[in-house]
Formats: structure tokens, sequence, C-alpha cells
């Protein structure tokens, strides 16, 4: 099983940045990707941005330009740098990790426990 940790949410005014922390710990062949998602109050879970190992990255539209992603493969943590927040930003995001693991390379997939970005004047 596969752990991870989120740090670096908070309370922020428009305009302004953060910068989001995801650890992993666990039985770790190989990361096939690491990412984030978010959630806001009455809506779905959706993408953020995703990155492989060798820093292939995908983010959704609305976010591209003003959000970065990337990895730390020696350490098994990825980062979200979030610049320009606008209020409908606010929302819980979460970690994912996509990784192989055990003696027949099964794939697996954990989630972080979220961190709420609240975007406010």
């Amino acid at each position: 099983q596969v752990h991870l940790v989120e740090s670096g949410g908070g309370l922020v005014q428009p305009g302004g940045s953060l910068r989001l922390s995801c650890a992993a710990s666990g039985s770790i062949l190989e990361i096939n990707a690491m990412g984030w998602y978010r959630q806001a109050p009455g809506k779905e879970r959706e993408l953020v941005a995703l990155i492989t190992p060798d820093n292939t990255t995908r983010y959704a539209d609305s976010m591209e330009g003003r959000f970065t992603i990337s990895i730390d493969n020696v350490n098994n943590m990825v980062y979200l740098k979030m610049n320009s927040l606008k209020p409908e930003d606010t929302a819980i995001y979460y970690c994912l990790i996509r990784y192989y693991y055990g003696a027949t390379w099964s794939r697996g997939e954990s989630w972080g426990q979220g961190t709420q970005v609240t975007v406010s004047s």
C-alpha cells in the first residue's frame, strides 16, 4: 500500500500563489504517473495536472499557463505551483499516484486525503 501526504494548502487572495507538495511512501517498484485533482463544493472531482517520471505533463485547459506540475523521482514527490489564483480555484486538492508494485508488477493507484485551497479576499 502506498501512502500520500499533501501539504501547502491554505487561504490566498485572488492573484496570489501557492505551492502544493505531495510525498509518496510505501512499496513502489516504479511510478507510472503522479498528479493532482481537485473537487469544489457541489462539483465532481476534476483533473488539474498529471506528470510522468520522464516529465511528460498534461494539464486541464483552464489551468495550463497558470499552474506548473513537477516531479522529484528520487524522493517520490510531486509539486503543484499555482499562480494567478482565482476564486473559482477554491477546492480540495487531491494528490494521486499510479505505480507498479510486487513481484508481478501489479498496477496500483492511491489518493491523498486532500488539502484545502481557498482563494478569497
